[in-house]
Parts: C-alpha cells; sequence; structure tokens
C-alpha cells in the first residue's frame, strides 16, 4: 500500500513539473503577431506621351490635326516696321534683300495661329516662288502690275492686301504707324477669304528633316555663340543672333535692338539658324532682285551653339543642308533662314564666334 502511495505522490509531481514548465515557457516566449509585411508597391514607368502627328515645318508632335494649309506673309523689316507682329509664331522665316540692301521677310505659319502679323509688305518674285514651292498661300500688300500678272498666269494662290486694304476682315491699317508700314494682317481670317475664292485651305505638307534626340546630342561642330550678318554698313543693315544657352536658343538682334514682339516685348527665339549664299542679280532701275533658289551653294547650320559649313541645296523644292552628301536635319523648332549675296559671300558678310 505504501508503495502505490509514493507512486501516486512521484507521478503527481511529475506532472506539476510539467505544467510549471509549460507555463514558465509560455511566459518566457510569448507567441508573436506576425505583422503581414506588405512589399511597396512599384511606380510604374511613365508611359512616353503618345502622338498621332507631327508638325511638318517644326518637327514638334501633336495630337493636333496638321491638315491645315500654310500660310506665307510678306512682312516688311524697314526700321519704321519695327518691332513686328507676329514673328515668334512663325514655323519658318526667310530673310532676303528686297531693293537697296533691306531685307523683307518671308513669314511661314502653320503649327500656330496669330491672331495679327504685320506690318504687311508688296510682293516679289523669289519670295512667291518659295512659298508656292512650300505649299503656302502667299499674302502680301500691294505689288508691280507685272508681278501681279505672274503670280495669276502662274497660278499662284494669293490675297493682296491692296484689295481688301482696311477693310476690317483681312487688312487693316494701324494709326500708331504711317503707310507703308501700318497695314496688318486679321490672319484668322485667311484661310475664311482664301476658301470663298475657290483655293484649297487644307494641305498635306511634306515634311522637312529633323534630328532625333539621339542625333541632337552628337551635333558636331565649331562653337557658335554669336553669329553676324552683315547685309549693309550704309544703310545699316546688321543681323545678329546671340546664343542663350539656358534655353538652347538664339535671340536675334537688327542693328543692335533685339528683335521681339510688338505687343508683349518678347525675343524671338530660333532653333535653327541657316545661312545660305545665292547668286543675287539687281534687273531692273527700280533695283529689284532676281535670286538663284535652285543651284546650291555654300551654307552655314547653326544649331544648339555650333555651327557646321554645308552646302544647301533645292530638294523637290525645299531648302536643305547637305554635308557629305548627307542631308542634315534640322532641331525640331523655329528656323531663319537668312540668304546672303555671293558678292561679298558668306566669307565677307557672316562672322560666327564662340564668343
Amino acid at each position: 500500500m505504501r508503495k502505490w502511495i509514493l507512486l501516486l505522490v512521484a507521478v503527481s509531481m511529475l506532472f506539476l513539473l510539467g505544467a510549471c514548465s509549460d507555463k514558465t515557457d509560455k511566459d518566457s516566449d510569448p507567441e508573436e503577431e506576425v505583422e503581414e509585411v506588405t512589399e511597396p508597391e512599384q511606380d510604374e514607368e511613365a508611359e512616353e506621351p503618345q502622338y498621332s502627328n507631327i508638325y511638318p515645318f517644326t518637327g514638334i508632335q501633336t495630337n493636333e490635326d496638321v491638315s491645315n494649309r500654310a500660310v506665307g506673309v510678306m512682312v516688311n523689316n524697314h526700321t519704321k516696321a519695327r518691332p513686328q507682329t507676329g514673328l515668334s509664331q512663325a514655323d519658318i522665316v526667310f530673310e532676303i534683300l528686297a531693293e537697296g540692301m533691306i531685307t523683307r521677310f518671308l513669314a511661314v505659319f502653320h503649327s500656330e495661329q496669330p491672331e495679327v502679323v504685320g506690318p504687311v509688305r508688296s510682293a516679289r518674285e523669289y519670295y512667291f516662288d518659295l512659298a508656292n514651292r512650300y505649299n503656302a498661300l502667299y499674302i502680301y500688300h500691294g505689288a508691280a502690275g507685272f508681278v501681279n500678272e505672274m503670280l495669276d498666269n502662274r497660278g499662284i494662290d494669293h490675297l493682296d492686301g491692296a484689295i481688301y486694304d482696311n477693310d476690317g476682315n483681312l487688312f487693316k491699317r494701324e494709326s500708331f504707324r504711317v503707310a507703308p508700314h501700318n497695314s496688318y494682317l486679321l490672319f484668322g481670317n485667311a484661310h475664311k477669304v482664301a476658301s470663298d475664292i475657290g483655293y484649297e485651305v487644307s494641305a498635306e505638307h511634306k515634311p522637312l528633316p529633323f534630328l532625333t534626340d539621339a542625333e541632337i546630342e552628337t551635333i558636331n561642330g565649331d562653337i557658335a555663340n554669336h553669329v553676324e550678318i552683315v547685309y549693309s554698313n550704309k544703310p545699316m543693315n546688321i543681323v545678329e543672333y546671340e546664343y542663350d544657352p539656358t534655353t538652347e536658343k538664339y535671340n536675334r538682334y537688327n542693328d543692335g535692338e533685339m528683335t521681339v514682339e510688338l505687343n508683349t516685348n518678347e525675343p524671338i527665339q530660333v532653333d535653327n539658324i541657316f545661312i545660305i549664299e545665292t547668286y543675287h542679280e539687281v534687273i531692273d532701275d527700280a533695283g529689284r532682285r532676281a535670286i538663284d533658289f535652285y543651284d546650291g551653294g555654300n551654307a552655314y547650320l547653326i544649331q544648339k551653339g555650333k555651327v557646321q559649313k554645308v552646302e544647301w541645296e533645292n530638294q523637290d523644292g525645299q531648302l536643305v543642308a547637305v554635308k557629305d552628301g548627307k542631308v542634315i536635319g534640322f532641331v525640331p523648332g523655329k528656323t531663319w533662314i537668312n540668304v546672303v549675296p555671293t558678292n561679298p559671300g558668306m566669307d565677307n558678310s557672316v562672322t560666327i564666334t564662340g564668343e
């Protein structure tokens, strides 16, 4: 009997010890709650914007319709016509000598539609020939009779401000300037008036050649921070471009004054300066010129603070830069094409420096 009592006591002691041990383990190692660790969501890579169209004369991508027909406007560059209105919104501006040693602009508008452009001046053959080659509706104010006949006989789509002079619909005269420096185009009505005549106001324009982002990074050439083009010292007609590294564009100056928009005073900024040298000939007593835009010749292409000596060619009507037999594209953006005579030539009239 005594053995059974001792056995019972021993089993009880073992049970108590096991219970205490279990309690101790639970107290010393409580089961910890496992927090669910959520991996931070990875930011999805920003998708590249998708564009359906490209503006043919700037190379800028867009989702806007680009089927509107370009408009080429003759813009006055007399000292009494400065500062002008609307030039900053032109895709391409051709600067060419008219009579004497004063330049005049053919401003080609497509990607932007200014409200007003001007002052507008009279037509010349080589200007409307250029406008026609870029398939632009040609707008001017006045011309010699034989020039109007050429426009009609060659089937050039044109609007003459002399017909709509100060009608308040297509043209207006401004009181702050005197004629012939005060005629302005009401640009927004140009397509409507052209359509009423029967001209096409939509077009599929052939795009200019443009550089890709990768090609822009590898532009070669000498440093070109300052460009000076001397059209004339007497009377003074000197064009300058100054590189702005913050915008990677060029500001334009005429006779020492920055070229700005009349109403906003904002500077004209240019992505491509294309200086071409070609043959000029005075053809009458009034000093009118014939200018060759077909045979090609020497040129400078200036972009992103660099200059390349190239050739210019007329390819399917468009003026393009060529080097070693290959077309060099423009930087997407605005282009000014400055035309200089072969006499005195670029070497004597154009100076490009890194200063």
